[in-house]
């Protein structure tokens, strides 16, 4: 079995037979990113979903916000930024993590 199969994009239509009302408010949150009348313009809308799309480690996701923040002008420094800009904070929720391991041991008899 192959994981990140594109075909399996196919199967978001079941998603939808299954699921239609949840599937609905999907879309509607999803379609944010694609604003274009919001205080943050689109291009750093689409870098944003690039960076979080790293980190939640979606190659379909990073697929579609590539593809749209090319479209709304995005250079391939900016998207390498924002890879970065989610690596940083990666590492960091790592390290505040950690603090907070080390409370939990402090507090376990």
């Amino acid at each position: 079995m192959h994981y990140h199969d594109s075909d399996d994009l196919k199967l978001v239509k079941e998603l939808k037979t299954l699921a239609p009302v949840e599937f609905k408010g999907f879309v509607e949150l999803d379609s944010i990113v694609a604003k274009e009348d919001g205080a943050i313009p689109r291009k750093y809308r689409e870098l944003m979903a690039i960076a979080i799309a790293c980190t939640t480690q979606c190659p379909y996701c990073l697929d579609v916000h590539t593809r749209g923040a090319k479209k709304a002008g995005a250079t391939r420094e900016e998207v390498a930024e924002a890879v970065f800009l989610s690596a940083a904070l990666r590492a960091g929720a790592s390290v505040t993590h950690g603090a907070l391991a080390l409370k939990l041991f402090d507090g376990h008899a």
